[in-house]
Order: structure tokens, then C-alpha cells, then sequence
């Protein structure tokens, strides 16, 4: 866990500073009186802006879980999988698929539950499956914000 986030705080850093390299570069075709340096530096300054929304966006989901994740922690109702773990950290997805059901069955029967939706997130991951195992941990968050 520590190595992911000393990972997200170099990879925002690096961000941060190609995005002040990007952004004196920008200007810098910007006052030139060609219009089509014009444009280049107008797609320099706004393009990092994509991207540095983007990252904000990434940390403060992970920050979300993260707090989730420990709420569940504390109250001593972390989700007690079925499957094994393979030598190389990673679910046995074959298990996983077997169990899956359960927890899916569990999130739509009572659909303002989020910690059923965070279980959900976390057996989607265990089974591979990214996008929706995101979905349902956004829902999770979604729902302990109202």
C-alpha cells in the first residue's frame, strides 16, 4: 500500500513539473506572431490541464477507497473471501467467478448498502474485471456521501 502511493505522489510530481515545462513552452509560442504557433501554444497550455484534472480525479477516488476501506477495518466487517491467493498476490479468478454471485446478488438485493457495493468492487477486481469493479466502488462512495 505505501509503495502505491510513494508511486502516485512521483507520478503527480512528474505530472506537476511536465506541466510548468509544458506551460513555458506554451507561452512562449503563444507570443509568437504566427497563428498557427498560436494555436500549438494555446493546445500546450490546455491539454495539461486535462491531464492534471484527470490525476486529481484518480487520487482523490483512491483517497475514497482508502477511507472506505479502513472504515470497514475498524468495524471489524472487511469482506471474509472464500478464495485463494496465488504466490503472486493475485486472486485465483476461477475461485473468485464461483463466489462472485454471492456478492452480487448481495449489492443488488439491498442496493443503498454501500459496504455491499464495496465488496462487489473488490470480488469484480479479484475476477479481473477493473471497469466494473470502479463502477461499483464509485457507487459505494456515492452512497456514503448521501
Amino acid at each position: 500500500m505505501a509503495g502505491a502511493k510513494l508511486g502516485a505522489l512521483v507520478m503527480a510530481a512528474l505530472v506537476l513539473m511536465y506541466v510548468a515545462l509544458m506551460s513555458q513552452q506554451g507561452y512562449l509560442f503563444l507570443i509568437q506572431p504566427n497563428p498557427v504557433s498560436r494555436v500549438m501554444g494555446f493546445v500546450i497550455l490546455v491539454l495539461p490541464v486535462f491531464g492534471a484534472w484527470g490525476i486529481y480525479r484518480e487520487l482523490r477516488f483512491g483517497i475514497s477507497v482508502e477511507k472506505l476501506g479502513r472504515q470497514l477495518e475498524a468495524e471489524g466487517a472487511w469482506p471474509r473471501f472464500k478464495f485463494s491467493v496465488m504466490p503472486s498476490g493475485r486472486a485465483n479468478k476461477t475461485e473468485a467467478l464461483q463466489e462472485f454471485g454471492d456478492y452480487k446478488e448481495a449489492a443488488e438485493s439491498d442496493p443503498e448498502n454501500w459496504r455491499n457495493w464495496f465488496a462487489l468492487g473488490l470480488i469484480y477486481d479479484a475476477c479481473g474485471d477493473r471497469k466494473r469493479a470502479r463502477l461499483a466502488m464509485r457507487k459505494a462512495i456515492t452512497l456514503v456521501k448521501r
